[in-house]
C-alpha cells in the first residue's frame, strides 16, 4: 500500500481519451453557457462555452463528473474513457429550487486555501467522539494537542480565531470551558452534513471577523431516496439520523446524538465518579414555495453537563534517576455544563436565472454554568528505588512535601446573538457578483463567584489560609454590529485558465465605536491539465469579544472592561500549487504563507482555557508552509498525509514590556512541526473489511513557567514567569480501527441498501503519554516540582451502525 506513494507512472505514459457534450436547460431546451464541469473531488475540469458545448480530455478509466453552476441543480454522471476515442455525454440541467447552496460551493473552487471535506470520511476517522471538528485535526495547517477537546489552532492562531458556520449561520463554541473533558460533542453533526469547506487561510470577504480560518458546513438531504438514515451506538456515544423527501415540496433532515465519556475518562490518572451527559438535537427543513422560491429552517439544541466527584490521583513523573510521585486526595464535587441553541430561517428568492437573493434571520444563545467546591490534599514523594517501590501502598516512597488547596466557583455566562443578513448572488455572462450586508445585536452577561485558597502553616506553626485568587462580581455587555461585503469573481482565457476573486468587507462594532475595512483578492491559475496554482492577499480584522474586553480582572468587572480595545489585525499572503496525477488519482498540494499581525491581545493557555490581557499590547508575525499528499492510496478509499512547518512570534509594545516578556517571544500556538495522517486500506481479498489509521504528531507548544510570588510562612504563592520560555513534550498519538460491512438487504425504502457496520477501535494504540498542562507543588525546602496533567491512555471502543 505505502509503495504507491512513490511509484507513480509518468503522465506522458498514460493513454488518454475525450468526453464532450452540450449542456441544455430542461425547461427551454436552450444551451447553457459558463457552467462548470469538474472531475469530482478535484480542481481538474473545464467550462461550457457560449453554445453550451464542453470538451474534457481525460486518462483512460472510469471517472465521475460534476456539472454545476449558478441557479442550477448540480448533476453527477460517470464516464468510462477509452484510449484515443471521444465519448458523447449531453446533460440536461434544471433550475435549482431547494438545493440552491451551490453558489456557495462553486465559490470555494476559486479561492486559495479552500479544502473540500467529504462528511462521510468523518465516520471513518478513529476518534473518541464523532463530531465534525475531529476531521479538522488531520487537515493541513491545523495543530492540536488534546484528543478530549474539539478546539484547534490554524497556522499559529488561537482557538478563538476560527469562524464556524452551519447552513450559513455563525455558531460559537463554549466561552468558559477549562478542560477538554467538559466540551463533549462539537456542534457539527456529520450525519446531517452534505458538504464541508474548510479555509485554512485566504478565505473570501463574505466570511469575516476572525484571523485564522473559516469552516462552512452545509446540512440537508443529499440523497434522491425518499427516505434514508442511520442508527448507531458505541461505548462512548449513540445517535440516529433520518432525512428524505417528505413530499414534492418538502425536504427534512433530523439528527439526535448523545454521548457519555465515562468509559474514556475513567482511564485517566484522576479517579472518581464521572457522570458526563452530552445530548443534542439538530434539524433542517427545506420547503419549496413555488416559482423557484424556497425557505430553509435550521435548528440546533444542545445540552452538555459534566459531573465529577474526584477521589484520588497518583502521578509519577521525572527521570529514572530522579523519579517522583504525587498523591492527591479530594473531597467535594464539580458540575459544569452549557445549553446552546440556534434557530435560523433563510428565504431564497430567484428574480431570474442569473439573480438570486437570500434573506436570513437567526438567533444563537448559550447559557454556561460552572460550579465546583473541591478540597485537595497533596503529598509529594521521592521514589527511593523504582524497582522496590509499591505504587499502590506507597512502600519505598519518601515524603518530601505537602500542600492543601480549596477551590470554589459558582459562575455563569449568558450570551444572546440576534442577526439579520441579506445576500445577493448575480451572474452576468460568467462574471459572478456576491454582495450582502448584516446587522447583529449581542448581549453578554457574566457572573463570577470564585475563590482559590492555599492552606499551610506559618513560621510559628499556625495554620494560615492564603487567598490565591478571589472574585465575586458581575458585568454585562450590549453591543450592535453591522457591515457588508462585495465580491466579484471572473475568469480569463478561453478555458478559464485564470480565475480572480476580489472583495471588500466593512464591519462596524458599537461597543468600541470601531470601523474596519478588509480588502481581499485571490487567484486560481491552471496553466495546464493537472496543475493548479493559487495565491491570495488580504486583510483580516477580528473584533474583540467579551473575554478580550474584560481581560484578567483585578477588581470590579465593569472597571476591567477596556472600551478602547481595537480589533486584532492580520495582513496575510498565501501562495501554493496543486499537482493532480490522474493515473494514481493522487494530489500533491503545497502552500506557503506569511501573516503580519498587529494590535494583538496577548493571551495564555491552560489546558483549553484562554486568559487574555485585555490590552492591544503586542504585534507579531507568523510564517510557514504545509504539504499534503492526498488521494486513493488503494482504489476506492481516500487517504492523506500532511506535514506543516510554523514559526510564530510576538513582540510586546514598550509600555507593556516587563522583565518577563522582553524581546521576540513565541506565541502560544507556535507549534513548530506537525504531522498528521489518515490512511485507509482493505483487508486483502475481502473488501467488506476496511482498516483506518490516524496519526498525529505535534512538537511541543510553549508555556509560561511560574516564579515565586508572595509568601506567608511556608506558603509560597506563584506568579507567571518568563513568558512562553518553556515547552511541553511533543504530542504523539496513533488511533486505529477496523470496520466490517454486512449488506442486510439490497434495498430499503428507497434504492439505498440496508447495511450493518461493526467497528472496533484502539485509541492511542501505543499508549503514548501526552501532557496538556502543568501544576506546581513545592517540597519542604521550597523547591517546586512540575506535575503533568496527562491525557488519555490506550482505550478500546466498539461501534454498531445501521444505515438505510
Amino acid at each position: 500500500m505505502f509503495a504507491s506513494l512513490v511509484v507513480w507512472t509518468p503522465l506522458h505514459g498514460q493513454q488518454w481519451g475525450r468526453v464532450e457534450g452540450t449542456l441544455t436547460d430542461a425547461d427551454s431546451g436552450s444551451a447553457i453557457p459558463h457552467l462548470t464541469i469538474l472531475v469530482e473531488g478535484t480542481n481538474f475540469g473545464t467550462a461550457s462555452n457560449v453554445d453550451g458545448y464542453y470538451a474534457l480530455r481525460l486518462p483512460v478509466g472510469p471517472w465521475r463528473l460534476r456539472f454545476s453552476g449558478v441557479g442550477f441543480e448540480t448533476v453527477f454522471d460517470s464516464v468510462n474513457i477509452t484510449a484515443k476515442r471521444s465519448l458523447r455525454l449531453d446533460v440536461v440541467m434544471t433550475m435549482s429550487t431547494i438545493e440552491s447552496e451551490e453558489v456557495v460551493v462553486e465559490g470555494t473552487r476559486t479561492v486559495a486555501g479552500a479544502i473540500e471535506i467529504d462528511p462521510r470520511s468523518i465516520l471513518d476517522v478513529p476518534a473518541p467522539f464523532r463530531d465534525g471538528f475531529r476531521i479538522l485535526k488531520v487537515m493541513p495547517g491545523v495543530a492540536t494537542n488534546n484528543e478530549l477537546s474539539s478546539e484547534y489552532s490554524v497556522r499559529g492562531g488561537g482557538y478563538n480565531e476560527n469562524l464556524i458556520y452551519i447552513d450559513g449561520f455563525e455558531v460559537f463554541k463554549p466561552f468558559r470551558v477549562r478542560q477538554g473533558e467538559q466540551e463533549g460533542l462539537g456542534l457539527v453533526n456529520p450525519d446531517l452534513a452534505t458538504g464541508m469547506t474548510f479555509y485554512n487561510g485566504g478565505f473570501p470577504a463574505r466570511f469575516g471577523g476572525k484571523l485564522s480560518s473559516a469552516l462552512d458546513v452545509r446540512y440537508g438531504n443529499s440523497s434522491e431516496a425518499p427516505l434514508s438514515g442511520a442508527v448507531y451506538g458505541s461505548l462512548l456515544d449513540a445517535g440516529a439520523t433520518l432525512k428524505g423527501r417528505a413530499s414534492e415540496r418538502l425536504n427534512v433532515a433530523l439528527g439526535v446524538r448523545t454521548a457519555s465519556g465515562t468509559h474514556l475518562f475513567q482511564t485517566q490518572e484522576l479517579k472518581g465518579e464521572y457522570d458526563p451527559r452530552f445530548t443534542d438535537v439538530q434539524g433542517r427543513i427545506d420547503a419549496s414555495l413555488g416559482g423557484g422560491h424556497s425557505i430553509r429552517l435550521t435548528g440546533v439544541w444542545a445540552k452538555h453537563e459534566f459531573r465529577l466527584e474526584p477521589n484520588t490521583q497518583k502521578t509519577f513523573f521525572g527521570s529514572f534517576d530522579n523519579l517522583q510521585s504525587i498523591w492527591f486526595n479530594y473531597s467535594g464535587s464539580e458540575r459544569d455544563g452549557y445549553e446552546t441553541g440556534l434557530a435560523g430561517a433563510r428565504l431564497i428568492t430567484p428574480f431570474s436565472r442569473n439573480v438570486r437573493v437570500e434573506n436570513a434571520v437567526s438567533f444563537f444563545g448559550t447559557d454556561e454554568r460552572e460550579s465546583f467546591d473541591i478540597l485537595g490534599d497533596a503529598v509529594l514523594f521521592i521514589v527511593a528505588n523504582p524497582f522496590e517501590s509499591d505504587p499502590e501502598t506507597g512502600e519505598g516512597l519518601i515524603p518530601v512535601g505537602a500542600a492543601k488547596q480549596e477551590d470554589f466557583a459558582d459562575n455563569r455566562v449568558i450570551v444572546k446573538n440576534f442577526a439579520f443578513d441579506q445576500r445577493w448572488l448575480i451572474d452576468v455572462n460568467g462574471r459572478a457578483f456576491d454582495l450582502g450586508w448584516y446587522a447583529r445585536a449581542v448581549e453578554f452577561e457574566d457572573i463570577l463567584n470564585e475563590k482559590s485558597v492555599v492552606v499551610g502553616r506559618n513560621t510559628d506553626g499556625d495554620v494560615v489560609r492564603l487567598v490565591a485568587d478571589s472574585l465575586f462580581d458581575s458585568a454585562s455587555l450590549d453591543a450592535k454590529q453591522a457591515g457588508g461585503f462585495m465580491e466579484h469573481a471572473f475568469s480569463l482565457g478561453d478555458a478559464d485558465e485564470l480565475t480572480i476573486t476580489a472583495g471588500l468587507r466593512a464591519d462596524y462594532f458599537s461597543f468600541n465605536d470601531e470601523m474596519t475595512w478588509s480588502p481581499r483578492v485571490s487567484a486560481v491559475y491552471r496553466p495546464r491539465v493537472g496543475l493548479t496554482v493559487t495565491g491570495s492577499f488580504g486583510v483580516y480584522n477580528q473584533a474583540p469579544g467579551y473575554k478580550e474586553f474584560r481581560g484578567t480582572p483585578t477588581g470590579r468587572l465593569e472597571d476591567s472592561i477596556n472600551r478602547d480595545l481595537k480589533s486584532q489585525r492580520s495582513l496575510q499572503l498565501l501562495t501554493g500549487a496543486e499537482w493532480f496525477f490522474p493515473s494514481r488519482r493522487m494530489f500533491l498540494r503545497a502552500e506557503a504563507y506569511y501573516k503580519n499581525l498587529s494590535d494583538l491581545i496577548s493571551y495564555s493557555v491552560q489546558n483549553v482555557r484562554l486568559t487574555y490581557s485585555g490590552e492591544n499590547d503586542s504585534d507579531g508575525y507568523t510564517y510557514g508552509f504545509d504539504i499534503q499528499l492526498r488521494g486513493e492510496f488503494v482504489p476506492g478509499l481516500e487517504s492523506w498525509i500532511n506535514y506543516g512547518f510554523l514559526f510564530s512570534r510576538e513582540t510586546f509594545r514598550e509600555e507593556f514590556v516587563t522583565e518577563y516578556n522582553e524581546g521576540s517571544i513565541p506565541r502560544p500556538a507556535d507549534q513548530r512541526h506537525t504531522i498528521s495522517m489518515f490512511v485507509q486500506d482493505y483487508v486483502p481479498g475481502n473488501d467488506t473489511w476496511k482498516l483506518h489509521m490516524r496519526l498525529l504528531y505535534g512538537s511541543g507548544l510553549p508555556y509560561t513557567p511560574p516564579v515565586p510570588g508572595p509568601k506567608v510562612g511556608n506558603i509560597q504563592a506563584q506568579v507567571p514567569g518568563p513568558r512562553n520560555s518553556a515547552r511541553y513534550p511533543a504530542y504523539q498519538r496513533v488511533d486505529m480501527g477496523a470496520t466490517k460491512t454486512i449488506e442486510l438487504s439490497p434495498k430499503s425504502v428507497g434504492p439505498t441498501p440496508v447495511n450493518l457496520e461493526f467497528t472496533a477501535e484502539i485509541l492511542n494504540v501505543f499508549n503514548m503519554t501526552n501532557t496538556v498542562a502543568y501544576t506546581w507543588v513545592a517540597n519542604a525546602s521550597g523547591i517546586w516540582s512540575r506535575i503533568p496533567t496527562r491525557l488519555t491512555p490506550r482505550t478500546f471502543n466498539v461501534r454498531l451502525r445501521l444505515t438505510f
